[in-house]
């Protein structure tokens, strides 16, 4: 049998398009110590880290703190399309999400218990979230195809 020839991790002339350590744009102290409430951020790419790229970014979410909603996570929308993805961890059963998630999407609230994958057309209000309940961490994504994050505040009624 022939053997091949690897390039391991992100080495070689292609390597710089291997993300394998967290790379995250600058958050405030505040929102690091109290996002480690409840999640801890696995990977990130944007067009910072790869030019190029569109954000991803990855988190286990280990803990449901007694914070509805969560820090910061105020309804908003983006000017591009976004993926926003809730994983279970249960190998015997990957569609039971092992806890329950609160989204808002559109101004209606959804609770999810079942692996989930939501698609966020351009201009599509979404959020508060909310961990209801854990029994097992949980995969949280989210894809914005844009190079960079960014966000519009909703408008509260009485702005």
């Amino acid at each position: 049998m022939e053997e091949k020839n690897y390039v391991m991790n992100d080495e070689g002339e292609f390597g710089k398009y291997v993300v394998q350590t967290l790379r995250t744009p600058k958050f405030s102290p505040e929102f690091q110590e109290i996002y480690k409430q409840w999640g801890r951020r696995l990977l990130w790419i944007d067009g910072n880290t790869v030019p190029g790229a569109f954000q991803m970014n990855m988190t286990w979410y280990v803990n449901a703190p007694d914070m509805r909603p969560l820090y910061k996570h105020d309804e908003h929308s983006h000017d591009f399309d976004e993926l926003i993805g809730f994983i279970g961890s249960n190998p015997d059963d990957p569609y039971d999400l092992g806890g329950v998630i609160e989204v808002g999407i559109g101004g209606e609230l959804h609770r999810l218990t079942k692996s989930s994958i939501i698609f966020m057309p351009a201009g599509m209000k979404h959020l508060p979230l909310s961990i209801i309940s854990l029994e097992r961490p949980i995969l949280h994504f989210s894809i914005s195809m844009n190079p960079e994050y960014s966000y519009t505040p909703t408008k509260k009624e009485d702005e």
